[in-house]
This record gives structure tokens, sequence and C-alpha cells, in this order.
């Protein structure tokens, strides 16, 4: 009995994850490799059924993340995890050896034999298990969730009934069919977001995150307060190649966050602007961590068209980010940098330049047309060789070892989440819901625009909480972008807002799981941490909206359209960032921080008198600024002057 209880005591926790060394280590990584191998044939050579594609797929995954995670070191408990991996296993091998049957079967026709019932199970409940050990409890019960409503809407009445199913026509749709475990979220899990996961892996352990770091101190290491601008810009560059905020802080945030600290940043200070720059990165082109590609596989619109469409909104996020910084920079008047350690742009080129073939090579496919998995696939090549021929077989070798153990190790909560998300969407389009979604959000907000674009980020944010940006995004976009295209929002609009906030959420307290990665390596409160980053990143969140109401931002309209918009948004987000902060020239009164906050607003959005009215008001107060500034300054020489001649007298 004292057993049994300790069984189910586990499962009330989340995953701890083993200590790769030893033994575990050749095993892990032995496994990822035959995995890799797999993937990268099943992705670019072969022409297998989908779903088998798909459940082999999940099936290393699943073993992988029983290998890895563990709830507890009890030996009982441990051999629970070996039966899951035998049966992860066995579930994978299963559908391989049935594949042609699961390709041809009609579902709702044909029926399941025992065993198909079985292993579609397995896959099921130990989808759900490892779900919870790498991403939370959350995403399961919200899969629990949905799975009761298609059990049991026969006992709603009103827009909430249906007809109810059985457990084994529930079974059918989840896992052998493909709008559960092998829908969209798991394909594209399965497909270019692993082999992009895995390209950003070889960048990083190639050392091409270092390259972008000495790239971001010969830029911006010689401007005041210069520290914290070197962790926006390398954590933009890192951000965008690796696609997880938290990964991003962890690896960046270790030395960026002392040295921002060391020349007079708070510790609060500090490791929010990391958190904030390292959650911006999944939104920069080319990569954007993976958005463009998950929204090319939903949405049917070209990769080009995407990252074209989504470069101004980037470059505000971070211009907001780089004002913010620097006008606490001003606030605190902190010093620059010592000129020692500020390496020259060229020199970090000319010792660097290769790191940038690969990535050139990636987009060069890409906007030539390639499929995303074959373009990732070549740039890994790119960086194996160039690699082999600067270091030798050895050194690549220990590159490879350590980019398959990073690849693995982030994709491994990305598929478990995406395929619970699988899960949760069928549950929705099964028994009808997603189809009343629209009626009911429209209903929440009596069909107005501006309240259902704050619903739809409120959705896209608490689904986010703890989710990795691949299955928020398409579990949202299946949910909330119809409704905006109702409403006439162009469908590139509507799934980009959704992606901001998907990403987004990484810094929205309660969860903010990467303000709270910054908050531990910079020594201070994870909570307080979050509502920093959030004070901090207002700008951020008031983008999406921008472009919503401005297509132009989207590069939608003629070039003066667009370069007009561009400046004025730059202006506003400018604006928002000094009344976050509380300098302009000097220091800003609790009203002009207030008028800042009211104008940065008005000039964001797209009326010429909402403009003007906004500009004439940060021309009045610069003025307003600028005399107090000079008057001060006259002061300050006359007091000097009055000192030094008391002095010398």
């Amino acid at each position: 009995m004292q057993r049994l209880k300790q069984v189910f005591r586990v499962f009330r926790v989340s995953g701890h994850r083993h200590t790769l060394t030893g033994w575990r280590e050749v095993v892990f990584l032995s496994i990822s490799l035959v995995m890799v191998m797999y993937q990268i044939w099943s992705v670019a050579f072969s022409t297998i059924d989908p779903m088998q594609q798909m459940a082999v797929h999940l099936s290393f995954i699943l073993v992988l993340t029983f290998f890895l995670n563990h709830v507890s070191t009890n030996k009982w408990i441990s051999l629970m995890d070996g039966l899951f991996i035998l049966l992860a296993a066995s579930s994978g091998i299963y559908y391989t050896i049935h594949a042609q049957r699961f390709a041809t079967r009609i579902v709702g026709v044909d029926p399941l034999t025992n065993l198909d019932i079985i292993f579609g199970l397995i896959f099921v409940l130990l989808s759900l298990e490892a779900a919870r050990r790498t991403i939370g409890n959350v995403i399961v019960f919200l899969a629990i969730g949905f799975c009761m409503y298609a059990l049991y809407g026969d006992i709603f009445t009103g827009i909430w009934y249906h007809h109810g199913m059985s457990w084994t026509d529930l079974l059918e749709q989840f896992a052998f069919s493909y709008n559960g475990l092998w829908g969209s979220p798991i394909s594209v899990a399965a497909t270019f977001v692993f082999v992009f996961v895995l390209f950003g892996a070889f960048l990083q352990a190639s050392g091409t995150s270092d390259f972008f770091y000495h790239i971001s101190v010969s830029i911006a290491g010689r401007s005041k307060g210069g520290a914290a601008k070197i962790a926006v810009l390398a954590s933009a560059f890192s951000g965008m190649i690796s696609g997880s905020p938290t990964a991003n802080v962890v690896t960046t945030g270790s030395f960026t966050i002392p040295m921002s600290k060391k020349l007079g940043y708070s510790s609060r200070f500090a490791a929010a602007i990391e958190a904030i720059a390292s959650t911006g990165g999944s939104l920069l082109p080319p990569i954007m961590g993976s958005a463009a590609f998950l929204m090319a596989a939903v949405t049917s619109i070209s990769y080009s068209m995407i990252i074209v469409a989504a470069l101004l909104p980037a470059i505000l996020f971070y211009i907001s980010l780089l004002a913010v910084v620097h006008f606490e920079a001003l606030r605190l008047d902190l010093p620059r940098m010592d000129k020692k350690e500020i390496p020259k742009f060229l020199d970090v080129m000319k010792k660097g330049w290769y790191h940038l073939i690969p990535v050139i090579i990636l987009v060069f496919l890409l906007m030539k047309g390639a499929s995303p998995s074959k373009a990732g696939l070549y740039g890994i090549i790119a960086i194996v060789l160039i690699y082999l021929l600067r270091y030798g077989f050895r050194k690549t070798f220990r590159m490879f070892r350590s980019a398959v153990e990073i690849g693995i190790q982030s994709a491994i909560p990305i598929s478990t989440a995406c395929a619970v998300a699988g899960i949760i969407i069928a549950g929705i389009m099964t028994t009808g819901l997603g189809g009343k979604l629209n009626s009911m959000v429209l209903g929440l907000t009596a069909g107005h625009f501006v309240p259902t674009l704050f619903l739809i980020m409120g959705i896209s944010i608490i689904l986010g909480m703890g989710m990795p940006v691949a299955a928020t995004y398409v579990l949202t976009a299946m949910l909330a972008a119809p409704t905006l295209i109702h409403l006439g929002v162009s469908v590139m609009a509507s799934h980009l807002f959704i992606v901001y906030f998907a990403v987004l959420s990484a810094i929205t307290p309660p969860v903010a799981v990467a303000a709270f990665a910054a908050a531990g390596i910079a020594g201070a409160n994870p909570n307080k941490v979050g509502l920093e980053a959030l004070r901090l990143a207002f700008p951020s969140f008031v983008i999406p909206f921008v472009f919503v109401f401005n297509p132009a931002l989207l590069m939608e309209g003629n070039f003066w359209e667009i370069v007009g918009s561009f400046f004025v948004s730059s202006l506003g987000v400018i604006v928002l960032s000094s009344s976050m902060i509380g300098y302009f020239v000097t220091k800003l009164s609790i009203l002009h921080r207030m008028i800042f906050f009211v104008v940065g607003i008005l000039i964001l959005y797209p009326n010429r008198i909402s403009h003007v009215i906004g500009c004439l008001f940060v021309a009045v107060i610069l003025w307003m600024q600028k005399r107090e500034r000079k008057r001060t300054r006259i002061v300050e020489d006359t007091g000097v002057a009055f000192y030094d001649f008391n002095k010398s007298g």
C-alpha cells in the first residue's frame, strides 16, 4: 500500500532531469544519434506515410523523455520509468509494422483491433505524462478537460451541448486520425521544427553565439551604459537561433547580467533586460526561432513573405528595448566600458566571418523556395564541414556530440507539448466547439474590435505560460485566428499578432519563465524581475496592436507609407520607453511621464492628426527639458567657479 501511495504521489510533481554522466550519457547520446539519423532520413529522403513518420518521432521523444526526466529516485519509480520506456518503444514499433493498414483505413468505418486500442491508448497516456514532466500540469489539465467535454458533452445545454462520444471513438480521433496526436502540431514539430532546433544547437555548439556576442560588444560597447545594450544585441542574435527564451537567458545571461551589474545597473533591471531581449529573439527574422516556419505551415503563406512582414515590428521591439537601456544609463549617469575590453568590429569579422556562412546558405535556400527541412539540413552540413576544415576530426566530433545533446534536450519539450496540443485541438474540433468559438469570443466582446484584440491577447498569453512557442502558436492559431480574420484583419497580421503574445508570455507574470531564469542568475527576487520585465517591455506589448491597425508596418503599402509609418512608430516606442524610465533629456516629472505615456500611444495610433498632436507635445517637452538642462549646467558651472574663487582666495 505504501508503494502504491508513492507511485501516485509522483504524479503530483513535475519531472527533474538526470545528470548525464557515465553510462547514462552514453545511452542518451546513442538513442539521440539514432533519432537524428532517422529524422534526417525521414524528412529529407524518405516517402514514408506521415502517420508512421510522426509515430516513430513521438516514440523516440517519449523514450528520451522518460530516460532523461525522472520524478523520484525511488527504485520502484525508476522501474516504472523503465516500463514507460519499453511501452513507448513498443508503440512506435507497432505503428511501424501496421503503417500500411493505418494509412489506408477509413476513420469511423474500419474497426480497431484490441491491440490497436491498447497501443493507441499507450501513446495518448504516455504523451500526457511526458508533457507533464517537461512542461507542467497546466497543459495536461487542459487536455483532460477537453477529453471529458468530448465524452460527456451531452449533459450540457445551450451552446455547450453536443451529442457526446464513446471513449473508443474519441481514442480513434486521438491516435488513429490526423486530428489528434498526428495533427498539425506534432506534424510541424516532427519535421522542420526539429531540424531547425537541431540547426540552432549546431550553431550554438560551433561557437556562433560567441561570435554574435563579440559582434554585439564591438557595436554597442562604446555607447553609454553599453553593457546592457550588448546584452540586448547578443540575446537577440542568440534567441533568433535557439527559439527558447529560457535557454537563451541561461546561456547569454550568465555573462551579460554580471557585466551589466558591474557597470551599475540594478540586479532587477539587468535580469529584466536580459529576459526581454532573449524572448524577443523568437520574433527576429530570418530564423525567428522557427516561428516563421510554423506560420508558413499553418497559413500557407510563403516563408519569404512572412520574414519580410515580421522585420519592421521586430526592429521596433529592439528599438524600444535599446531606448529603455539608454534612458536608464542616462538617468543613472553610468560610465562607458573600458576601451580595452571592446574589440574592433573588423577584427571580430576577420576572426569569425565563417560563422555567417551557414546562416547565409539557409536564408538563400529558403528564399529560393527550398523546403525548410532541407534548407536546415544543408545548414547543418555546412556547419559540420566548416568546423571540420578549421579544427579537424576530433574537435568536430566533440562539437557534433554536444550539438546532438543540446538539440534533443531542446526538442523534447516542444514535441511533447505539440502532441498534447493536438489532443486539445482534437477535443475541440470533434465536438464542434471549434466552430462555436468564433461566436463565443465575439459574444463576450459584443463584437467590438479592440476588446476582441485584448481577449485574444489574454488567451495567447495564458496558453503560452510555460509552454514552447511552437505549441502555443499552433493551438492559439486554431482557436483565435479565425475570429480576427472574421473581423477583417489580414491573415498575416492575425497570425503575427498571436505569435507575438505567444512569445511575450515568457516574460508575463505570474509564470514568466524567462524572467525567473534571469532572476536566478542575477540573484534578484523572481516576482520583482517579472514585474520589472513587464514594465520595461510595455512598448513591445503595444507593437502587435499597432501593426493590426497599421498594415504598412507589415510592408503592406507603397514605399513612402511604409517608411513614414516606421519612422513615426519608432518615435512612438521611444517616447513610451522614456515614460517607463522617467528620463528624456533630463529627469521627467510625474506629470511629464504621464503626458509622454499618452503621447506615445497617440503617435503609435495610425492617424495623421494624432501624429501631429503627439509630435508637438514631444517638441514642447524637449524644448522645456533642454532649457532646464542648460539652466542646471549654468548653475553647476557658476557653483564650481565660485568654489574655485574662494579656494584660491
